[in-house]
């Protein structure tokens, strides 16, 4: 049973290019989906604490025109909810941080719990900040450390 020494280049799932590019990749995404979870924990606040959502047009139940207001989603019949457009906006960025994670990931070659630990980026408020400066640093560190790691196609 033999070991690998902890001075052997490091194994890589990829070329460096695609390596990086992956990292580019999930940096945009990890801002992305911090900033739309940001405003989803902002529009959750004022929904459940204020029972208000914000709406842009429709018509309120006195006839009356709306243009942008929050209101009680009982007060308005029509127009588009900003606050469900937020929800929604963010569950499907947050599929797309995922494929971003997973991709970076599996070109790494971390252990699962590295995915997971990303992953929770998209959940925790701040998190994804804190999270992408430390992964895309030690990304950056790994491949310049190793250039010539990576798996040749």
């Amino acid at each position: 049973m033999s070991s690998t020494p902890d001075t052997a280049p490091r194994k890589f799932g990829g070329t460096p290019a695609q390596i990086r590019a992956a990292a580019g990749f999930y940096k945009v995404l990890a801002y992305a989906t911090g900033v739309m979870l940001l405003l989803l924990v902002l529009e959750m606040v004022v929904k459940y604490f204020w029972k208000l959502e914000l709406f842009i047009g429709g018509t309120m139940l006195d006839g009356t025109s709306n243009s942008i207001a929050l209101l009680n989603r009982a007060e308005i019949t029509d127009g588009f909810n900003v606050s469900l457009a937020i929800l929604i906006v963010h569950g499907w960025m947050y599929v797309v941080y995922l494929f971003a994670d997973f991709r970076l990931w599996s070109l790494m070659r971390w252990p699962f719990s590295r995915f997971i630990t990303i992953a929770l980026g998209g959940v925790v408020p701040f998190l994804s900040f804190y999270t992408e400066s430390k992964v895309h640093a030690e990304v950056e560190r790994d491949v310049a450390a190793n250039p010539k790691a990576a798996k040749r196609y």
